[in-house]
Protein backbone atom coordinates (compact mmCIF):
# COMPACT_ATOMS: atom_id res chain seq x y z
CA UNK A 1 0.00 0.00 0.00
CA UNK A 2 1.50 3.35 -0.75
CA UNK A 3 1.25 4.82 2.88
CA UNK A 4 5.13 3.92 3.69
CA UNK A 5 4.38 2.33 7.59
CA UNK A 6 7.19 3.05 9.76
CA UNK A 7 7.32 -1.79 10.39
CA UNK A 8 8.64 -2.70 12.30
CA UNK A 9 7.87 0.31 15.10
CA UNK A 10 10.45 0.61 17.40
CA UNK A 11 11.38 -0.84 20.57
CA UNK A 12 12.64 1.62 22.81
CA UNK A 13 14.14 1.26 26.91
CA UNK A 14 13.54 4.01 29.09
CA UNK A 15 15.33 4.24 32.55
CA UNK A 16 12.78 4.33 35.24
CA UNK A 17 13.63 3.93 38.67
CA UNK A 18 10.10 2.72 40.19
CA UNK A 19 11.05 -0.41 37.32
CA UNK A 20 14.83 -0.39 37.80
CA UNK A 21 14.47 -0.27 41.91
CA UNK A 22 12.93 -3.49 40.92
CA UNK A 23 15.37 -5.47 38.70
CA UNK A 24 12.75 -4.47 35.94
CA UNK A 25 13.42 -3.33 32.56
CA UNK A 26 11.01 -1.69 30.99
CA UNK A 27 10.57 -1.17 27.45
CA UNK A 28 8.12 1.00 25.12
CA UNK A 29 6.88 -0.55 21.88
CA UNK A 30 6.16 2.50 19.87
CA UNK A 31 3.27 1.62 17.54
CA UNK A 32 1.94 5.40 17.81
CA UNK A 33 5.12 5.76 15.69
CA UNK A 34 4.03 3.53 12.67
CA UNK A 35 1.81 6.36 10.57
CA UNK A 36 0.39 10.16 11.65
CA UNK A 37 -2.88 9.44 10.72
CA UNK A 38 -3.27 5.50 11.31
CA UNK A 39 -1.90 5.22 14.67
CA UNK A 40 -1.02 2.20 16.33
CA UNK A 41 -3.23 -0.66 16.50
CA UNK A 42 -5.61 1.37 14.38
CA UNK A 43 -3.45 0.19 11.21
CA UNK A 44 -2.76 -3.13 12.44
CA UNK A 45 -6.81 -3.79 12.82
CA UNK A 46 -7.80 -1.67 10.05
CA UNK A 47 -5.23 -2.50 6.86
CA UNK A 48 -6.11 -6.12 6.78
CA UNK A 49 -9.54 -5.11 6.68
CA UNK A 50 -9.44 -2.46 3.88
CA UNK A 51 -7.59 -5.31 1.83
CA UNK A 52 -10.68 -7.90 2.12
CA UNK A 53 -12.87 -4.92 1.13
CA UNK A 54 -11.12 -5.08 -2.51
CA UNK A 55 -12.23 -1.68 -2.98
CA UNK A 56 -15.83 -1.64 -1.81
CA UNK A 57 -17.12 0.96 0.18
CA UNK A 58 -16.63 0.44 4.42
CA UNK A 59 -19.24 0.96 6.75
CA UNK A 60 -18.35 0.97 10.68
CA UNK A 61 -19.59 1.87 13.76
CA UNK A 62 -18.49 4.53 16.57
CA UNK A 63 -19.22 7.25 19.04
CA UNK A 64 -19.34 10.62 18.24
CA UNK A 65 -15.52 10.97 19.75
CA UNK A 66 -14.43 7.62 18.23
CA UNK A 67 -11.21 7.47 17.60
CA UNK A 68 -11.74 4.45 15.26
CA UNK A 69 -14.27 6.75 12.84
CA UNK A 70 -11.35 8.93 12.29
CA UNK A 71 -9.16 6.69 11.03
CA UNK A 72 -11.26 4.84 8.92
CA UNK A 73 -12.54 8.22 7.27
CA UNK A 74 -8.47 8.83 7.21
CA UNK A 75 -8.04 5.60 5.41
CA UNK A 76 -10.48 6.29 2.94
CA UNK A 77 -9.45 9.25 2.00
CA UNK A 78 -5.70 8.43 1.39
CA UNK A 79 -6.75 4.95 0.00
CA UNK A 80 -9.44 6.48 -2.21
CA UNK A 81 -12.25 4.45 -1.63
CA UNK A 82 -15.68 5.46 -0.04
CA UNK A 83 -16.05 5.44 3.58
CA UNK A 84 -19.53 5.52 6.05
CA UNK A 85 -20.00 6.18 9.55
CA UNK A 86 -22.59 4.86 11.46
CA UNK A 87 -22.59 7.47 14.21
CA UNK A 88 -24.70 6.33 17.59
CA UNK A 89 -27.10 8.93 18.95
CA UNK A 90 -29.85 10.02 16.65
CA UNK A 91 -29.87 13.44 18.25
CA UNK A 92 -26.50 13.96 17.13
CA UNK A 93 -28.10 14.94 14.00
CA UNK A 94 -29.57 17.93 14.45
CA UNK A 95 -26.60 19.18 15.79
CA UNK A 96 -23.67 21.12 14.69
CA UNK A 97 -20.61 18.40 14.13
CA UNK A 98 -17.90 18.10 16.72
CA UNK A 99 -14.45 18.32 16.02
CA UNK A 100 -14.40 14.59 16.03
CA UNK A 101 -16.96 13.97 13.28
CA UNK A 102 -16.18 17.11 11.68
CA UNK A 103 -12.53 15.45 10.80
CA UNK A 104 -14.81 12.30 9.64
CA UNK A 105 -16.66 14.16 7.55
CA UNK A 106 -13.74 16.65 6.01
CA UNK A 107 -12.05 13.26 4.86
CA UNK A 108 -15.30 12.13 3.49
CA UNK A 109 -16.96 10.04 5.42
CA UNK A 110 -20.77 9.96 5.26
CA UNK A 111 -22.30 9.81 8.27
CA UNK A 112 -25.17 7.94 9.05
CA UNK A 113 -27.11 8.92 12.98
CA UNK A 114 -28.93 6.03 14.72
CA UNK A 115 -31.14 6.12 17.81
CA UNK A 116 -29.15 4.38 20.86
CA UNK A 117 -31.51 1.66 21.10
CA UNK A 118 -31.34 0.22 17.52
CA UNK A 119 -27.07 1.25 17.99
CA UNK A 120 -27.44 -1.62 21.00
CA UNK A 121 -28.67 -4.13 18.12
CA UNK A 122 -26.31 -3.28 15.46
CA UNK A 123 -25.10 -6.99 15.97
CA UNK A 124 -28.37 -8.34 15.45
CA UNK A 125 -29.00 -9.24 11.30
CA UNK A 126 -32.04 -7.73 10.58
CA UNK A 127 -31.03 -4.50 12.81
CA UNK A 128 -27.32 -4.47 10.81
CA UNK A 129 -29.14 -4.69 7.34
CA UNK A 130 -31.75 -2.40 8.69
CA UNK A 131 -29.22 0.12 9.04
CA UNK A 132 -27.39 -0.57 6.15
CA UNK A 133 -30.54 0.12 3.91
CA UNK A 134 -31.13 3.25 5.93
CA UNK A 135 -27.89 4.54 5.09
CA UNK A 136 -27.61 3.43 1.62
CA UNK A 137 -24.62 1.55 2.22
CA UNK A 138 -26.48 -2.87 1.38
CA UNK A 139 -23.19 -3.83 -0.53
CA UNK A 140 -21.05 -2.32 2.17
CA UNK A 141 -17.87 -3.99 3.54
CA UNK A 142 -18.87 -3.93 7.51
CA UNK A 143 -16.16 -3.57 10.25
CA UNK A 144 -17.81 -3.83 13.21
CA UNK A 145 -17.31 -1.21 16.34
CA UNK A 146 -13.49 -0.93 17.72
CA UNK A 147 -12.70 -2.57 14.66
CA UNK A 148 -11.92 -6.08 16.28
CA UNK A 149 -12.46 -8.88 14.08
CA UNK A 150 -10.92 -11.85 12.59
CA UNK A 151 -9.11 -10.09 10.10
CA UNK A 152 -7.93 -7.21 12.61
CA UNK A 153 -6.78 -10.05 15.04
CA UNK A 154 -5.40 -12.16 12.35
CA UNK A 155 -3.46 -8.04 11.40
CA UNK A 156 -2.24 -8.33 15.14
CA UNK A 157 -0.45 -10.62 15.22
CA UNK A 158 2.49 -9.11 13.38
CA UNK A 159 3.05 -7.20 16.53
CA UNK A 160 3.65 -10.46 18.65
CA UNK A 161 5.71 -11.03 16.15
CA UNK A 162 8.19 -8.34 15.99
CA UNK A 163 8.36 -8.47 19.81
CA UNK A 164 9.43 -12.34 20.33
CA UNK A 165 11.83 -12.58 22.13
CA UNK A 166 12.38 -9.14 22.89
CA UNK A 167 10.81 -9.01 26.16
CA UNK A 168 9.31 -11.61 28.69
CA UNK A 169 5.75 -9.76 29.39
CA UNK A 170 4.05 -7.55 26.97
CA UNK A 171 1.76 -5.32 27.97
CA UNK A 172 -1.45 -3.67 26.05
CA UNK A 173 -4.14 -1.37 27.28
CA UNK A 174 -7.65 -3.09 25.94
CA UNK A 175 -10.99 -1.85 24.69
CA UNK A 176 -12.43 -4.45 22.78
CA UNK A 177 -9.48 -6.78 22.86
CA UNK A 178 -8.85 -7.57 19.62
CA UNK A 179 -5.13 -6.31 19.77
CA UNK A 180 -4.15 -8.49 22.69
CA UNK A 181 -5.79 -11.28 21.16
CA UNK A 182 -3.83 -10.85 17.94
CA UNK A 183 -0.69 -9.92 19.95
CA UNK A 184 -0.73 -13.18 22.26
CA UNK A 185 -0.85 -15.32 19.08
CA UNK A 186 2.36 -13.98 17.50
CA UNK A 187 4.85 -14.04 20.46
CA UNK A 188 6.94 -17.01 20.98
CA UNK A 189 6.65 -20.07 23.60
CA UNK A 190 7.74 -18.67 26.89
CA UNK A 191 6.32 -15.29 26.32
CA UNK A 192 3.23 -14.09 27.51
CA UNK A 193 0.77 -11.27 27.09
CA UNK A 194 -0.73 -8.54 29.56
CA UNK A 195 -4.30 -6.56 28.95
CA UNK A 196 -5.30 -4.03 30.69
CA UNK A 197 -8.58 -2.88 30.53
CA UNK A 198 -10.24 0.19 29.72
CA UNK A 199 -13.54 -0.44 30.47
CA UNK A 200 -15.19 -1.54 33.93
CA UNK A 201 -17.29 -4.76 33.93
CA UNK A 202 -14.72 -7.64 33.68
CA UNK A 203 -16.56 -8.98 30.39
CA UNK A 204 -13.53 -8.86 28.16
CA UNK A 205 -12.26 -12.46 28.67
CA UNK A 206 -14.76 -14.07 26.70
CA UNK A 207 -14.70 -11.46 23.80
CA UNK A 208 -11.17 -12.46 23.48
CA UNK A 209 -11.02 -16.18 23.52
CA UNK A 210 -14.14 -15.76 21.07
CA UNK A 211 -12.19 -13.55 18.82
CA UNK A 212 -9.01 -15.67 19.19
CA UNK A 213 -11.19 -19.01 17.80
CA UNK A 214 -12.85 -17.11 14.86
CA UNK A 215 -9.33 -15.65 13.93
CA UNK A 216 -7.39 -18.93 14.44
CA UNK A 217 -9.79 -21.67 15.59
CA UNK A 218 -8.87 -22.03 19.43
CA UNK A 219 -7.39 -19.54 22.31
CA UNK A 220 -3.69 -18.96 21.00
CA UNK A 221 -0.48 -18.13 22.86
CA UNK A 222 -0.39 -17.11 26.84
CA UNK A 223 -2.48 -14.28 27.91
CA UNK A 224 -3.94 -12.63 31.00
CA UNK A 225 -6.15 -9.28 32.08
CA UNK A 226 -5.84 -7.05 34.81
CA UNK A 227 -9.17 -5.40 35.29
CA UNK A 228 -8.38 -2.92 38.42
CA UNK A 229 -7.02 -0.03 36.09
CA UNK A 230 -9.80 1.16 34.48
CA UNK A 231 -10.61 4.49 36.63
CA UNK A 232 -14.17 3.80 36.70
CA UNK A 233 -14.95 3.20 32.76
CA UNK A 234 -13.93 3.80 29.29
CA UNK A 235 -12.94 7.86 28.90
CA UNK A 236 -12.85 8.33 33.10
CA UNK A 237 -9.77 9.38 34.66
CA UNK A 238 -8.98 10.11 38.16
CA UNK A 239 -6.54 12.82 39.58
CA UNK A 240 -4.26 10.28 40.26
CA UNK A 241 -3.85 8.80 37.10
CA UNK A 242 -3.90 12.75 35.61
CA UNK A 243 -0.99 13.18 37.85
CA UNK A 244 0.59 10.16 37.35
CA UNK A 245 0.65 10.83 33.15
CA UNK A 246 1.85 14.19 34.01
CA UNK A 247 4.76 13.26 35.73
CA UNK A 248 5.59 10.20 33.12
CA UNK A 249 5.64 12.99 30.45
CA UNK A 250 8.22 15.18 32.12
CA UNK A 251 10.65 12.27 33.07
CA UNK A 252 10.46 10.50 29.75
CA UNK A 253 9.35 12.94 27.10
CA UNK A 254 6.40 11.01 25.88
CA UNK A 255 3.29 12.72 25.24
CA UNK A 256 0.57 10.37 27.69
CA UNK A 257 -2.59 9.46 25.60
CA UNK A 258 -5.21 9.31 28.61
CA UNK A 259 -7.86 7.01 27.07
CA UNK A 260 -5.61 3.95 27.24
CA UNK A 261 -2.24 4.35 27.27
CA UNK A 262 -2.34 5.93 30.17
CA UNK A 263 -4.13 3.26 32.51
CA UNK A 264 -1.47 1.28 30.90
CA UNK A 265 1.59 2.78 31.96
CA UNK A 266 -0.15 3.24 35.64
CA UNK A 267 -1.14 -0.41 35.78
CA UNK A 268 3.10 -1.43 34.91
CA UNK A 269 4.07 0.83 37.37
CA UNK A 270 1.62 -0.21 40.21
CA UNK A 271 2.78 -3.97 39.22
CA UNK A 272 5.91 -3.07 39.61
CA UNK A 273 6.15 -1.45 42.60
CA UNK A 274 3.31 -4.99 43.93
CA UNK A 275 6.34 -7.71 43.35
CA UNK A 276 4.26 -8.90 40.33
CA UNK A 277 7.48 -8.98 37.94
CA UNK A 278 10.42 -11.27 39.22
CA UNK A 279 13.80 -9.70 39.04
CA UNK A 280 15.20 -9.59 35.32
CA UNK A 281 11.73 -9.25 33.96
CA UNK A 282 11.60 -7.42 30.69
CA UNK A 283 8.05 -5.34 30.49
CA UNK A 284 7.38 -3.87 26.87
CA UNK A 285 4.35 -1.48 26.79
CA UNK A 286 2.77 -1.46 22.96
CA UNK A 287 2.17 2.18 22.74
CA UNK A 288 -1.33 2.70 20.89
CA UNK A 289 -2.14 5.98 20.62
CA UNK A 290 -1.03 9.48 20.83
CA UNK A 291 -2.51 12.38 22.54
CA UNK A 292 -6.08 13.98 21.18
CA UNK A 293 -5.20 17.26 19.46
CA UNK A 294 -7.91 19.02 21.60
CA UNK A 295 -8.05 17.18 24.93
CA UNK A 296 -11.08 18.72 25.73
CA UNK A 297 -13.39 16.80 23.40
CA UNK A 298 -13.90 14.22 26.19
CA UNK A 299 -14.88 16.18 29.02
CA UNK A 300 -17.96 16.25 30.11
CA UNK A 301 -19.23 13.80 27.65
CA UNK A 302 -19.85 10.56 29.55
CA UNK A 303 -19.13 6.95 28.49
CA UNK A 304 -18.17 6.30 25.28
CA UNK A 305 -17.94 3.31 23.21
CA UNK A 306 -15.91 0.43 23.66
CA UNK A 307 -12.90 1.04 21.37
Amino acid sequence: MPLSPALPSPLTEIQDNRFSRHGVRLLLKRDDLIHPELIGNKWRKLMPNVEAARGRELVTFGGAYSNHLRATAAAGRLLGFATTGVVRGQELADRPLNPSLARCAADGMRLHFVDRSAYRRKDEPETLAAILRAAGAEGAYVVPEGGSNAEAVRGCRALGAELRDRADVIAVACGTGGTLAGLAAGLAPGQRALGVPVLKGGFMEGGIRALQERAFGARTGSWSLDDRFHCGGYARTTPELEAFADEFEKLHGLPVERLYVAKLLFALTTLAEEGAFPRGTRVAAVITGRPLENRGLLENQGPLENQ
